[in-house]
């Protein structure tokens, strides 16, 4: 994916352990007078109840191809210099990211408003299923309990 201002816009997911600080420097750019970041991590409870570790699954092809997407609506909607949207699938530990959103922009509003809107639209499009398990069987997670 290109960006303006050169360098590439990141959609990817991955089984690798995510690194916010490299991908904020993927993003930084000397247009960019902002950088607004969002990252998801393992918590270690859900409604009550312990969680002890998680597991993401997804169909990397179609997830991919739906973050390339959102990508490309948050170009439509604001003026952005750089996005990367990574999300990480496998087993993750309390603590561990799950997902990172990092937007670089010239002003701060339009990185912040893109880099909110673009963890709305992966929760609500992307192919991309969680596990909890706590101290009994795992519990698969259906929709955005922040909605509840």
């Amino acid at each position: 994916m290109s960006s303006q201002g050169g360098g590439e816009d990141i959609a990817r997911v991955t089984d690798e352990p995510l690194d916010p600080a490299a991908l904020a420097a993927a993003v930084r750019t000397d247009a960019s007078g902002a950088i607004a970041s969002f990252v998801g991590v393992v918590r270690n409870q859900h409604e009550g109840r312990p969680v002890h570790h998680l597991v993401y699954e997804a169909y990397p092809p179609m997830a991919e191809r739906e973050l390339a997407r959102i990508v490309l609506e948050i170009r439509e909607r604001w003026e952005v210099t750089r996005v990367a949207m990574v999300h990480r699938t496998g087993r993750l530990e309390i603590g561990e990211a799950s997902v990172v959103i990092l937007v670089s922009a010239p002003h701060r509003r339009q990185a912040l408003e893109a880099c909110a809107f673009g963890i709305e639209r992966i929760k609500q499009s992307v192919p991309i299923w969680k596990k909890e398990y706590g101290d009994e069987t795992g519990e698969w997670v259906i929709g955005d309990p922040s909605r509840r």
